[in-house]
């Protein structure tokens, strides 16, 4: 989930468009030849289907006690998502949530090096139950650091360093994952994977959310990632790792197509429907232009052809050999339902061609199939949550 401002949110989408804006007839006819060549193409990874866990998103959630979070996963949850035919769930963490680190007054967003290794072991067990009250069910998991040492997508936390370029971080990184990789050493591969951090992206100041921003250089990104490859095969080698999509995730990562890491898309293109009058993208949502599927949105026109050619690149990963899966997809509540269905179900139709999954950002909220406050849908009711049976039966085709 990418919190930032308007001009950020589209510079960054907008490295994942630049080519959609080409005219040249040659250029079409070759890509639309490239999605029929590989349609065909099977993908290293299953096609899992399911949801992103908010439990740790947040740096905090773990060290309230008094305030309970509302994104505590239940044993009805998994049992729901596998009833209803979902079999993957993927839990994005805050690092800060798993540590001992409980800072007070104006520091209350701060942390310091020494700081970073200062285990909570509660909070890691908490982690560890979670991922087998899921397992138990059937489901896959994929442990995600959403913020890891030096870098999140979502700025508002101070990190003393930075990933990309820091060499304090990058082995602090390392580290991180090989504590995991060693505490879940016995749990299989078809049981668990791990997805390196959520939506690289690199701004000039870590931890300003509106400094300037772009794609992280490539073999930056090959060089951290192989360090996390080594950290964790260190303990099981048959680990499978996947690397977020480079540009907060909308770009594939060509510098790794060579390393034994998967990658992982993301299913929020074109940002004016998936992130309509969302609060974190728009300072003013009435700034939000109206939205329809297929049609044009602030003057350029979408449709499921635009659709495809944003997703081309993905497929072309695919082709040489990389395992793709799509992490986070979904849309935000305000966006109008019928625009919603009409332009995911594009979205998932595409995907599911090229045999990609998915994970719906979220189960339960604002995104979710449950209690996500939509104004304009008939909820059923579901042992006390607001079910959007509408939007369940078109997952469940996909």
């Amino acid at each position: 989930m990418v919190n930032v401002d308007r001009r950020s949110f589209l510079k960054t989408i907008g490295l994942g468009t630049a080519m959609l804006g080409v005219s040249d007839h040659v250029l079409a006819n070759s890509l639309s030849a490239s999605i029929m060549e590989t349609e065909k193409v099977k993908n290293k990874l299953p096609r899992w289907r399911g949801f992103n866990l908010l439990d740790f998103f947040s740096p905090s959630h773990y060290r309230k006690p008094d305030k309970p979070s509302p994104n505590v996963t239940t044993e009805d949850d998994f049992k729901w998502m596998v009833d209803w035919g979902f079999d993957f769930v993927r839990i994005p963490i805050a690092y800060p949530s798993y540590l001992n680190f409980n800072p007070k007054g104006d520091n209350s967003l701060r942390i310091k090096p020494d700081e970073i290794f200062d285990y909570n072991e509660e909070a890691l067990s908490a982690v560890e139950e979670l991922v087998y009250k899921a397992n138990k069910q059937g489901l896959h998991v994929s442990l995600n650091l959403h913020r890891a040492p030096g870098y999140c997508i979502n700025a508002g936390f101070h990190e003393p360093y930075n990933l990309w370029t820091d060499a304090e971080a990058q082995q602090a990184f390392y580290t991180h994952w090989e504590m995991w990789s060693k505490r879940f050493r016995h749990v299989s591969a078809d049981k668990l994977s791990f997805d390196l951090v959520n939506e690289p992206n690199f701004r000039e100041d870590m931890n300003d959310q509106f400094s300037k921003s772009g794609p992280v250089d490539g073999l930056v990104y090959k060089k951290v990632a192989e360090g996390c490859l080594e950290a964790i095969h260190k303990y099981n080698p048959k680990r499978l790792v996947v690397a977020d999509g480079n540009s907060g995730g909308n770009q594939p990562v060509p510098e790794l197509a060579g390393v034994n890491i998967s990658q992982s898309c993301r299913g929020y293109f074109p940002h004016y429907i998936s992130h309509y009058r969302a609060s974190w993208v728009w300072k003013n949502p009435d700034d939000s232009p109206a939205v329809v599927w297929p049609g044009v949105i602030d003057g350029q026109t979408f449709n499921r052809k635009v659709l495809e050619d944003f997703y081309q690149p993905w497929f072309e990963l695919m082709a040489k050999g990389v395992g793709v899966h799509c992490g986070e997809c979904g849309c935000f509540r305000e966006t109008p339902h019928d625009v919603f269905i009409a332009w995911f179900s594009d979205v998932l139709s595409i995907l599911t061609e090229h045999n990609i999954g998915y994970a719906l950002w979220n189960f339960r909220g604002d995104f979710g199939i449950l209690d996500s406050g939509r104004k304009d849908v008939d909820y059923v009711d579901w042992h006390g949550h607001k079910l959007d049976k509408k939007m369940l039966d078109m997952l469940q085709k996909y």
